[in-house]
C-alpha cells in the first residue's frame, strides 16, 4: 500500500498529486493512466467545460473515452486547487467517505472549475468528477474589479443619463433582440441578467402587469418550503435580514427590484402569441398592452414560463352540475370569505395542502380529496436531501459546486439513503397521517420527494402544518375511489351519503410544457423537441438548460436553485452560438 492510502499525506497533498496525475494522463492521451486514477464506478459530469453541453458519464469506460475525445479539441491544462474556494476536506457523500475538493483549470477557450471527490481509503482514485465552464476568454463578465466606469451616462451634461439610455434600450424601437425570453419569473430574469453581462441583447416578455406578479398573484399564504440560502438569485442574494422561509410578496418585490438593478429589458402586459422558425431565426408575434402587435426575429427563444402551462380544468363527474363556486388553486386568493362554510379541496400535493390549511385557518370546514398516494416530509427531514450542504458553513459557490457534481445514479443513491433517515425523523408524523386515512408513498424506488420533483414535478408535500391538522382530524381526508359524483350541493359518496360543499378548489395541476410548445410553436417543433422535464435517457432533466433538438429553442424552470445554477449554462450556450463556436 502506498503512502497516500496509508494516510501519510494531507487532504490537500492528495488532491494536488491527483490533479497532476490527471493532467499528465489527459495531456498524453493515456487511457490506461486515466483508468488507474479513476475509480471503477467513477461518475464524471461535464457542464459545458469540455463538451459544450451537460454530459454525464457513469462508468469508467465512458468517462475515459469522453475525456480523451474532449481533450483533442479543448486542450485542458493548468489543473490546480482553486485558491479562493473551500480547502480539501473529508466528507461523506452518498454514503461514501471521500476527500472533497474544488479545483480550477483552463481550456483553449475558457476558464473552468470543478468538484473532485477522491475515495478516502484510496485517495489516488477519484469516484466523482465534475467540470464546469466558468467564463469564456475575452468575454469575461464586467463585474467586481472589471465593473464599467459608467462614462456613457455619468455626468453627461446636456445628454442622456442612465435612465434615458435604459428606456431607449428597453424599447427596441430600432432593432430586434438576439434572445427573446418568455416569462419574467426567477428563471427568465436570471438568464437575462447573465446574458446582459455577456453582451447578448435580450428582451423578456411577460403577460402580467408587473415583474413579480407570477408570485404576487398567487394565494395569500404562500411561502417557500425550503430555506433562503438555497434560493438566492445570481449576483444579488436575498437581503441578510430576510426570513429563512420567504413569503411570496417579498419574493415578488425582490424580483421587480432585481430586474431594475440588473438592467433586464422587460416588456410587461405583453402576450406571446406564437412563433415559427426558419433559416436561423424565429418569427415571433407579440401583443402589447394597447392591443397592437409586434413581430420580432430573434435568433434564440427561451421558454422560461415555468414547467407547466395553463391550469388544467378538472374533469370530475358531475362537477358541471355543482351550484357552488369552483376554483383552481391558480385562481385561489385567500379564505376569509369562506369562514364557517364547507369546502372540498381536490388534490393532495403542495398547493392542495397549502390551500386547505389557509381555508382551515380562516374557519372553513375543509375536506381534502386524495386522488393518489402522496410523499410527505417535514421541513426538518427534507433538509437532509435538498439543502444539507447549503447549511454547511461554506460559500454559496461551493454549495452549488457540490450540487452539480451528482449525476442521476448518485442522486438516486443519495435520495434513497436520505429517505430512510427521513422516515425515522418523521415517524410520528407519518403514523398520524396513516391513521387519518391519508395514503403515503416515497416513490417507486424509495427516492422520495426530490426525485418526484425531477420526474413529474409534483406528488409531494413538505409539511408546513397541514399534516398535523389532518392527523388531528381538523382537515378531513377522503379517498377519490370512495367518491361517486358531484351534485348541485356537494359530492355524492359511493355509500350514498353526500359531502356538502359551498366551494370546490381543484388542485389538479397544469398543462405540460409539451402541450404549451405544441400550441405556441406547432406540431413539427413539438415532435422534434419531445419530452420536456422528467428524466431523459442520460439521467438529466429532459431538454432543460441545454440546447434542444430544435435549434434556437431553450427551456428553463424549476426552483430558485435550478434557476440560479443553470441560467449560467443556458447563457453560456447562447453566447457560444453567438460567437460562432458552436
Amino acid at each position: 500500500m502506498n503512502d497516500i492510502s496509508q494516510g501519510a499525506m494531507t487532504e490537500t497533498q492528495c488532491v494536488v498529486r491527483w490533479l497532476a496525475a490527471f493532467e499528465a494522463a489527459l495531456t498524453a492521451g493515456d487511457a490506461e493512466a486515466l483508468r488507474r486514477i479513476l475509480g471503477a464506478q467513477v461518475h464524471w459530469r461535464d457542464l459545458m467545460a469540455l463538451t459544450w453541453t451537460i454530459t454525464p458519464h457513469d462508468d469508467v469506460d465512458s468517462a475515459v473515452a469522453g475525456l480523451l475525445a474532449a481533450q483533442a479539441k479543448m486542450q485542458a491544462h493548468s489543473f490546480r486547487l482553486a485558491e479562493t474556494r473551500t480547502a480539501p476536506r473529508r466528507v461523506t457523500r452518498h454514503g461514501t467517505a471521500s476527500i472533497e475538493a474544488f479545483f480550477s483549470f483552463e481550456t483553449t477557450f475558457a476558464r473552468c472549475s470543478g468538484t473532485l471527490r477522491l475515495l478516502a481509503d484510496a485517495p489516488d482514485r477519484a469516484w466523482v468528477l465534475a467540470t464546469s465552464l466558468d467564463e469564456l476568454k475575452g468575454h469575461e463578465e464586467p463585474i467586481n474589479m472589471r465593473r464599467p466606469a459608467g462614462s456613457a451616462y455619468s455626468r453627461n451634461f446636456g445628454g442622456d443619463n442612465w435612465t434615458d439610455i435604459r428606456a431607449k434600450k428597453a424599447a427596441f424601437t430600432d432593432r430586434d433582440p438576439a434572445v427573446l425570453i418568455i416569462g419574467a419569473g426567477q428563471a427568465g430574469l436570471a438568464i437575462a441578467a447573465r446574458l446582459g453581462l455577456l453582451g447578448v441583447d435580450t428582451l423578456i416578455v411577460d403577460k402580467t402587469p408587473r415583474v413579480g406578479d407570477v408570485w404576487r398573484n398567487r394565494y395569500h399564504s404562500l411561502a417557500l418550503h425550503n430555506q433562503v440560502k438555497l434560493n438566492h438569485m445570481p449576483y444579488l442574494p436575498w437581503p441578510p435580514n430576510w426570513p429563512k422561509y420567504l413569503p411570496k410578496d417579498m419574493i415578488a418585490g425582490w424580483l421587480e427590484t432585481y430586474a431594475w438593478a440588473m438592467e433586464c429589458n422587460v416588456w410587461t402586459s405583453t402576450e406571446f402569441l406564437g412563433a415559427t422558425y426558419d433559416e436561423g431565426r424565429w418569427t415571433v408575434t407579440l401583443r402589447r398592452e394597447d392591443g397592437t402587435t409586434r413581430v420580432m426575429k430573434p435568433r434564440h427563444l427561451v421558454m422560461a414560463n415555468g414547467i407547466a402551462g395553463k391550469p388544467l380544468k378538472a374533469r370530475l363527474p358531475g362537477l358541471d352540475s355543482f351550484k357552488g363556486t369552483v376554483l383552481h388553486t391558480n385562481d385561489y386568493g385567500e379564505g376569509a370569505k369562506w369562514r364557517g362554510r364547507n369546502v372540498i379541496v381536490v388534490g393532495a400535493g403542495t398547493s392542495g395542502h397549502d390551500v386547505a390549511q389557509d381555508l382551515h385557518g380562516h374557519g372553513a370546514k375543509v375536506t381534502m380529496i386524495q386522488r393518489g398516494a402522496t410523499t410527505v416530509a417535514s421541513i426538518k427531514a427534507a433538509g437532509l436531501v435538498h439543502s444539507v450542504y447549503y447549511e454547511e458553513d461554506i460559500p454559496l459557490e461551493d454549495c452549488d459546486g457540490i450540487a452539480i457534481a451528482s449525476s442521476y445514479p448518485l442522486l438516486v443513491k443519495g435520495y434513497q439513503s436520505a429517505v430512510v433517515k427521513m422516515k425515522e425523523i418523521d415517524r410520528d408524523l407519518l403514523d398520524g397521517l396513516t391513521k387519518a386515512g391519508f395514503k403515503l408513498d416515497f416513490g417507486a424506488d424509495e427516492t422520495g420527494h426530490q426525485m418526484k420533483f425531477r420526474r413529474r414535478h409534483g406528488g409531494y408535500y413538505l409539511d408546513c402544518g397541514c399534516s398535523e391538522l389532518i392527523a388531528k382530524g381538523e382537515i378531513a381526508v377522503v379517498q377519490a375511489e370512495d367518491t361517486d359524483h358531484y351534485t348541485a350541493d356537494g359530492l355524492r359518496m359511493k355509500d350514498g351519503s353526500t359531502l356538502q360543499a359551498d366551494l370546490v378548489v381543484t388542485a389538479t395541476g397544469y398543462q405540460s410544457q409539451e402541450t404549451v410548445v405544441r400550441e405556441m410553436l406547432g406540431d413539427a417543433i413539438a415532435d422534434r423537441v419531445g419530452q420536456i422535464w422528467g428524466i431523459a435517457p442520460n439521467g438529466e432533466i429532459a431538454n432543460m438548460f441545454v440546447a434542444t433538438p430544435q435549434p434556437g429553442l431553450w427551456f428553463s424552470g424549476g426552483g430558485f436553485a435550478h434557476c440560479r445554477i443553470y441560467s449560467h449554462y443556458i447563457a453560456m450556450g447562447i453566447k457560444l452560438r453567438e460567437m460562432g463556436l458552436i
